[in-house]
């Protein structure tokens, strides 16, 4: 992705966030020079990955496949061994109309998809079998805390306020149905390097080229422009 259209997303993801009633936090709006003069005090954003996060799958389709997140809060590995401290994640998310985040499970995350506002939030599930493939079986998930089943590969929707809990093994994919859609999420511990099992395969973070200077710098950014104490 050039950097130049990751600075328009996330132009244009803040201004809907906003107007949606959803505000970041101050991190969120730290100059890259700012980062530069940043030190221990700013470890655990950096540690924990909260901040800006683009990806286009590697697919260079960002529009079709794709998404914008900002993490607002998440705990460390280390936190979910000792079993204290944060144990808990939080994303906003914006999705735009059609736009796919592929199917993917989570080996140990179990997250709540909340739809926030906007149009509503399609999702399709599977369970997945213990290689890894689309399972033939029921799902039973929560919605809104009400038990409730489906066949493999049925479509569930979302309105606003209303939100699904997705657990460990289960496949899903989602897109934005009729208009752009502000999705939270609420979660253990996020733990993007080691916990995505996509179906197929993509890349979770892209590669950027440099065409413009950055608005805001991204969680993958961080290593170039934080040097800590």
């Amino acid at each position: 992705m050039k950097r130049s259209e990751v600075n328009t997303i996330m132009q244009e993801a803040e201004a809907f966030i906003r107007k949606s009633g959803f505000y970041l936090p101050p991190f969120a709006y730290w100059t890259p020079d700012e980062w530069r003069h940043k030190g221990d005090e700013a470890r655990e954003i950096v540690e924990n990955q909260l901040g800006w996060d683009i990806t286009d799958f590697g697919l260079g389709r960002y529009k079709e496949d794709g998404l914008f997140l900002f993490t607002v809060r998440n705990g460390s590995q280390a936190d979910m061994r000792s079993k204290q401290g944060k144990l808990y994640c939080e994303k906003i998310m914006v999705v735009d109309v059609d736009q796919k985040t592929p199917f993917h499970f989570h080996w140990n995350k179990v997250e709540d998809i909340i739809n926030r506002g906007g149009g509503r939030l399609a999702l399709r599930l599977y369970n997945a079998t213990p290689d890894g493939q689309l399972a033939d079986t029921p799902i039973e998930a929560s919605l809104d805390g009400v038990k409730r089943n489906f066949n493999p590969g049925d479509l569930v929707e979302l309105a606003p306020g209303e939100s699904i809990t997705l657990t460990p093994y289960l496949y899903h994919e989602f897109w934005g149905a009729g208009q752009r859609v502000l999705v939270g999420e609420v979660s253990l511990v996020n733990d993007d390097a080691n916990d995505n099992r996509f179906y197929k395969t993509v890349g979770r973070f892209p590669s950027i080229e440099e065409d413009a200077e950055p608005w805001h710098l991204l969680t993958t950014d961080y290593a170039r422009y934080w040097k800590g104490n």
